[in-house]
């Protein structure tokens, strides 16, 4: 499962999830990619499943690469406690994602096999995406 080594503060703020990606907008490593249409926190879970359903999907053929890490924590407080008495301890992390960001890319394998690898990857998500391509690929 992903999460950082260690961090500066162990408890954050929820903040908010409106506009859209400053960067991280573009097909940078692979030929195609999954682009988020919607804000979201992506859960190290849903990161995970979609990592072995796409080198599931490919049969080990190409590359992956993972273009969001889960940094933030997200804290619980304990089913039927009361209210008060501090903050809940983080339970998981997410990513935050906003509309327009490339979560995944994928290069090495033909069009149609990367098209349904990332359709795949896109069902273990919350969130409406779109499979991209660079560019310059003919």
């Amino acid at each position: 499962m992903l999460m950082p080594k260690r961090v500066k503060y162990r408890k954050s703020q929820r903040g908010r999830r409106k506009g859209k990606t400053k960067r991280g907008a573009n097909v940078a490593f692979g030929d195609f990619g999954l682009k988020a249409l919607e804000p979201a926190w992506i859960t190290a879970r849903q990161i995970e499943a979609c990592r072995v359903a796409l080198s599931r999907k490919m049969k080990r053929d190409g590359r992956v690469w993972i273009r969001i890490f889960p940094d933030k924590p997200v804290s619980k407080k304990p089913l039927e406690t009361r209210m008060g008495k501090g903050k809940g301890a983080p339970e998981f992390w997410v990513a935050v994602v906003k509309p327009g960001r490339i979560m995944f890319e994928v290069s090495g394998i033909s069009r149609e096999l990367a098209t349904e690898a990332l359709q795949l990857c896109s069902h273990k998500l919350p969130i409406k995406t779109k499979v991209v391509a660079r560019p310059d690929f003919e």
